[in-house]
């Protein structure tokens, strides 16, 4: 494959200085814990990390990940396919969440995306909350957002389900399919070209892997069947790859995320919720907490039926979530300064004094 047909261009082209004209820039197509999987207009290529590139990085989010362009470097004595990741090249988009557990920090799910295909299934497991999480984080990531709504051979009402999920989805393309009977896969194509990069993002169980393959032509990743209790599945894609596909395009596999953390700020949030946030503008007082203020234009249009109430329910969650994301980032900036002035004051003190040489 060219450089181009990987997703090479201008925008990482310029970034490269003089210096580096003799570096080989190549993609991450998968990581594994000590190791990089590469791919380049030579071919697949294992990479290692210096531990420099790993000090100097503020946080893991300034490790590559996948989707990510890295200049190498050949490793002297050796194999001709391993090589040594010199430097990380900025991106154009991610998509980020915020670190599952207690750490507060990003995680970068992919890097330097075209497309985020927001994945859910038409079965037991239909989440318009969870949808709604997605589309804010997919909107923060530079890429556009797409929603899939897979499994369309076992729903027996899609109108109902595009109902529930027209105030959320808006604008955002929305597209019937079933990877497993090949049904609407054309859809999917429209937004795949060569050089394009897509990510397919959403729960365990929802089809992400059965699409690809669909896409793909052959069983690439392993499926398994979702429990009929709840239409939950396992995480049969325990890590996230990039793979071309036969008629151009690359597109990202990712492991099904239930803790979806939000990592975005409040313009996005405002944006996501621009049915609300324009009502807000219009209530009698401006600290309105749309509960049973008078002159309240949030509250007329939950019982004149224009918006639900469980979607500013969404909307509160959602704002405290970013409220308290606020808070953490802060502490931790706090934190990381005061550890700084430390590290600073303790290098002053072991410096020798010239005095003493004098």
């Amino acid at each position: 494959m060219t450089l181009t047909e990987l997703g090479w261009s201008h925008f990482f082209e310029q970034q490269i200085q003089d210096s580096e004209s003799g570096l080989q820039p190549a993609r991450v197509c998968r990581q594994d814990i000590n190791q990089y999987h590469l791919i380049a207009k030579t071919g697949q290529l294992t990479a290692s990390l210096p531990g420099r590139l790993r000090r100097d990085a503020y946080s893991k989010a300034d490790l590559p990940t996948v989707g990510d362009w890295v200049l190498t470097s050949a490793i002297p004595g050796g194999e001709a396919d391993s090589v040594q990741i010199e430097r990380l090249l900025e991106r154009k988009s991610k998509f980020s969440r915020q670190e599952a557990g207690e750490t507060v920090g990003e995680q970068v799910v992919a890097a330097n995306i075209d497309t985020v295909f927001i994945v859910c299934g038409l079965d037991d497991d239909f989440n318009p909350a969870r949808i709604e999480r997605y589309l804010l984080l997919s909107r923060d990531s530079g890429a556009l957002p797409v929603i899939l709504l897979n499994k369309v051979d076992v729903c027996s009402d899609q109108a109902a389900r595009l109902d529930e999920l027209r105030p959320i989805a808006k604008e955002t393309p929305c597209h019937l399919i079933s990877a497993k009977e090949g049904i609407g896969l054309d859809a999917i194509q429209q937004y795949i070209s060569k050089g394009s990069t897509c990510a397919l993002m959403g729960s365990s169980g929802v089809g992400k892997s059965t699409i690809i393959n669909a896409l793909v032509g052959y069983e690439r990743f392993e499926t398994d069947l979702v429990r009929a209790a709840d239409s939950r599945g396992r995480h049969t894609t325990t890590f996230r790859e990039m793979v071309a596909l036969p008629d151009g395009g690359l597109i990202i596999d990712t492991p099904g995320m239930r803790e979806l953390q939000i990592w975005s700020d409040s313009s996005s949030l405002q944006q996501n919720f621009e049915d609300i946030t324009e009502l807000a503008l219009q209530c009698r007082f401006s600290d309105c907490r749309h509960d049973t203020e008078p002159g309240c234009a949030v509250g007329k249009a939950i019982s004149n039926g224009e918006i639900e109430a469980e979607r500013l329910e969404r909307y509160r969650k959602l704002e405290r979530e970013l409220t308290r994301l606020d808070s953490q980032l802060d502490a931790a900036s706090r934190a990381e300064k005061k550890q700084d002035r430390r590290r600073l004051s303790k290098l002053i003190r072991n410096q020798p004094d010239k005095r003493d040489s004098e």
